[in-house]
């Protein structure tokens, strides 16, 4: 790969969600391998590798709609609404796969909790990065029971671990629309001296 077809790489990957999928078309189990060891490379401070991935495909993806939509249920309250309910119990449905984002949180070197949480979403730009290379789309979420304790035991989290959402993954059937950055002035502060 060129440094050209990385710039256009990075700068092409866009979010498509589940209602942009083809309906019903599975990703072979074999692309999802490779982009799951390529989340494995990413950066991570002392080695910890602090990333825990569950992987929901066919008949898993309904066991997984089934349960985010009961955690929810039980946990709202007042706050409930039929609407989120019935969106978190069908929208999983579209996907070919939804990857589940754990961060083990490391227990054996003084490493910041914050530390293992970047070393997660590096991981999970690789994903992203994977799925464009690929021609899938995909996109991370964070919404629905991410920040639920009562979710995590789930996933194979412990206490001290954190769930940082749900990764959807499928064929594209509508891309998503071409995105805009500020212009690097706007970010950057070069010092020269």
């Amino acid at each position: 790969m060129t440094s050209d077809q990385f710039n256009d790489l990075a700068r092409s990957r866009r979010s498509v969600f589940p209602k942009q999928f083809v309906p019903g078309k599975e990703v072979p189990k074999e692309i999802i391998e490779q982009i799951l060891i390529n989340a494995t490379w990413a950066p991570n401070h002392g080695q910890t590798e602090p990333w825990q991935f569950s992987v929901f495909s066919g008949k898993g993806l309904q066991t997984f709609a089934n349960f985010q939509s009961e955690i929810y249920k039980q946990t709202s309250g007042e706050n409930f609404m039929q609407g989120n309910y019935e969106k978190l119990r069908q929208t999983p449905l579209l996907a070919s796969h939804i990857i589940s984002i754990g961060m083990k949180r490391t227990t054996t070197k003084r490493i910041p909790e914050i530390e293992d949480v970047e070393a997660v979403a590096c991981a999970v730009q690789n994903i992203y990065l994977s799925v464009s290379a690929y021609g899938l789309g995909g996109y991370w979420t964070s919404g629905g029971i991410t920040y639920k304790e009562e979710a995590k035991e789930f996933f194979g989290l412990g206490a001290e671990d954190k769930l940082l959402g749900f990764f959807y993954i499928g064929y594209v059937d509508v891309p998503s629309p071409s995105a805009k950055r500020k212009p690097l002035e706007e970010k950057v502060i070069w010092i020269n001296g």
